[in-house]
């Protein structure tokens, strides 16, 4: 097979099924998932054994013994996986079922580019609410502003993964694992590719803004400084180390508008389709 698919699922009851099946209906079908349970409290636990009875060929299941993190969860997956390529995917999110089919023939076809990564619909209870749409081939000083990839989008080649050392499990990464992946990534000389096409819908919803404690934003603040000295973007990224930290001091209800507003990359869908493709 080419592809581990490799998810970290915690406390997704709800919406498991529908991004597992979205991965079955897949048009290429080369790939294996490894799911690894981070001590789920819900159902999640079941819904995966089931998956895995029903599907023992295609599927895989780890479990923490404890709520570990994703960074940990994701590591123990690469570390179990079979595949060429590591594709990410999360337990809240639908995959278009020609994701993994563009983005390997792409990378197929542009041996020198790490990973790729695509456009994804922003999307809630309610429905399609914008798009998220980062650039197409991101430079080192992009990463100044934000992550240059959704993470559930990406695939990446696994022998890079494992030359850079996997992704780094610390208590300051807890909320920034793939943005401290993809700078140390670029750091090292690696670079990496936005589709133009739209292959994921993406949860984001009220719930995804409160796990954003401030905490996390001073954790943030710290995996940016060493990300940006790393890359050589110093003194220049003093600025923007700064922005989790002024960011967090603006309420919830105002984020959540100037989001809806567009601003960003972010732009608002002023014409939603059905969810489903």
């Amino acid at each position: 097979m080419k592809v581990s698919v490799i998810m970290g699922i915690y406390n997704c009851e709800k919406t498991l099924k529908e991004s597992i099946d979205s991965l079955l209906n897949q048009s290429y079908q080369s790939f294996e998932i490894i799911l690894c349970e981070d001590g789920s409290t819900d159902h999640t636990l079941q819904i995966a054994k089931e998956y895995v009875e029903n599907y023992p060929q295609k599927i895989h299941l780890i479990q923490n013994e404890t709520n570990m993190g994703l960074a940990y969860s994701l590591n123990r997956c690469i570390d179990s996986s079979k595949g060429e390529y590591i594709a990410r995917m999360d337990g809240d999110d639908i995959a278009y079922e020609n994701r993994l089919e563009k983005q390997m023939s792409y990378l197929e076809a542009h041996h020198e580019c790490a990973l790729v990564g695509s456009q994804v619909y922003l999307f809630n209870n309610t429905g399609i609410w914008g798009v998220r749409k980062p650039k197409i081939d991101p430079l080192k000083k992009d990463f100044l502003f934000s992550s240059q990839f959704v993470h559930p989008t990406i695939i990446i080649k696994k022998a890079i993964l494992n030359q850079i050392g996997n992704y780094t499990v610390s208590k300051a990464t807890l909320r920034a694992e793939d943005y401290e992946l993809f700078m140390r990534l670029y750091a090292a000389g690696f670079t990496g590719h936005n589709l133009p096409d739209i292959l994921l819908y993406y949860r984001e919803d009220e719930t995804t803004f409160k796990r954003r404690a401030y905490k996390y934003r001073l954790d943030e603040a710290k995996v940016r400084y060493n990300g940006f000295n790393k890359m050589k973007l110093m003194p220049l990224g003093l600025i923007y180390v700064l922005k989790p930290l002024i960011v967090g001091l603006i309420p919830q209800k105002v984020l959540t508008v100037l989001r809806r507003q567009g601003l960003g990359n972010e732009t608002v869908d002023e014409n939603p389709t059905r969810l489903y493709k």
